[in-house]
């Protein structure tokens, strides 16, 4: 007996990909393959922040596939695999736009204005 069914490939690709995203979601896998490896080994995945200053290019769709990759794979050798996602605010490009806002060009003017100030 096959392990998988075959695919109709003469079916459109995108009537198929619907197909298993219903699946997907209506079984909640994303989901249960966190919750269902409880006590399992941990192998955490932190995602970097999406840039701050350009548009996503195709380099972005290859590294996010090249990371879900390896999560899936860490889950098929049965961890229990938590994506964290980065959130840093983007850091030096939204500092350098408020000096430029502030009219700022050197550290001793943040100092002056007060780092916590310049940070809200």
């Amino acid at each position: 007996m096959p392990r998988f069914e075959e695919v109709d490939l003469k079916r459109p690709a995108a009537e198929r990909e619907e197909e298993v995203l219903s699946y997907w979601r209506e079984d909640d896998l994303a989901t249960r393959s966190v919750t269902e490896r409880e006590g399992s080994p941990e192998f955490v995945f932190f995602e970097g922040p999406p840039t701050a200053n350009g548009m996503p290019g195709i380099h972005h769709v290859i590294s996010r596939t090249l990371k879900d990759a390896v999560c899936r794979f860490k889950t098929m050798q049965g961890y229990q695999v938590r994506r964290k996602a980065g959130w840093d605010t983007h850091g030096l490009p939204v500092e350098i736009e408020v000096e430029k806002q502030l009219g700022f060009s050197s550290k001793q003017e943040i100092e002056d204005f007060g780092i916590e100030k310049f940070n809200e």
